[in-house]
């Protein structure tokens, strides 16, 4: 059994995620990136989508957990993690990175990263 990985990024949603009441009411851009762990060998053999991960599922698990208002980044990346988990119980690893652009601090800041894994 290998272990392998596949990754699906640049995931880019518009959202309403944030501590302060404006960010609720003007939203923001927002990326996801979505990185698997897992044995993929009986896929590549068999050229087999049941058998690995389907990126059109991944799109849409997070395209459906950014629509849900979050204050904190953080819940937003263990929604979308625990909401794949659920999909593909059998993959080893599953890593979510969820960039928040420009986030209201008072001053310049390109972005804030929050990564969930398990």
């Amino acid at each position: 059994m290998g272990q392998h990985s596949i990754s699906v990024l640049g995931i880019k949603t518009f959202a309403y995620h944030g501590c302060l009441d404006q960010e609720a009411i003007i939203g923001q851009e927002f990326e996801v990136n979505v990185h698997f762990q897992l044995d993929f060998e009986e896929a590549a053999e068999a050229d087999d989508l049941s058998k690995t991960v389907d990126y059109v599922t991944v799109y849409t698990v997070v395209k459906l957990e950014m629509e849900q208002r979050s204050k904190l980044i953080e819940n937003v990346a263990k929604r979308i993690h625990d909401h794949l988990r659920r999909i593909f119980p059998w993959v080893f690893r599953i890593d979510v990175e969820l960039i928040k652009f420009n986030p209201p601090v008072n001053g310049p800041l390109h972005s804030a990263v929050v990564r969930y894994s398990a």
